[in-house]
């Protein structure tokens, strides 16, 4: 078992470092900034405060959703990221150079995807106009993570996953 991890570690590490290319271009590098960035909050909360200065009162299901979600999502990445404690990829590879602030320490499941998925989920299911705009967004936001040197994929995938359990289960209560 620990040799398929070490394996699985080795290729990340590789994965990291083919990506962190792409960051070598500064157009590239600016935009992948601006989208991790955005994944801090600033977007979601725009986007919450955007809908309800464009529907009024008619907004404020979709918006006490996405904020509900958001919460229960920042508990559930820290309970994980506090019992898996995994080190980012910088930290585990000299040649990786982070290129935007982290938010925490730890690298396991990306919060910020966990929050692009689920919350872009629940947009959507309110305002279905919005998907062509948040899905690449978030593919973005999902991607600059691992192109900034700030996680590995699979900190992005569990971040995808466990935002699309999120997502599901928050629409499936409130009957979606």
């Amino acid at each position: 078992m620990q040799r398929a991890l070490n394996r699985v570690q080795q290729w990340e590490v590789q994965v990291c470092l083919l990506l962190a290319h792409c960051s070598r271009l500064p157009q590239l590098r600016e935009l992948f900034v601006l989208a991790s960035r955005l994944g801090d909050g600033a977007l979601w909360y725009a986007l919450m405060a955007a809908l309800l200065m464009t529907y009024g009162q008619a907004a404020w299901p979709a918006v006490l959703h996405m904020a509900v979600t958001a919460v229960v999502g920042v508990l559930l990445y820290w309970a994980i990221k506090r019992n898996t404690r995994r080190p980012r990829p910088f930290e585990a590879e000299a040649k990786l150079q982070p290129l935007a602030p982290t938010l925490d320490r730890y690298s396991f499941p990306s919060g910020h995807t966990l929050h692009a998925v689920s919350l872009t989920m629940i947009a959507v299911a309110y305002y279905p106009v919005m998907a062509a705009w948040l899905i690449p967004v978030a593919a973005l936001i999902a991607a600059s993570r691992v192109v900034l040197g700030l996680h590995y994929p699979t900190d992005v995938l569990a971040g995808a996953l466990l935002g699309a359990l999120l997502g599901y289960g928050g629409l499936a209560l409130m009957g979606f």
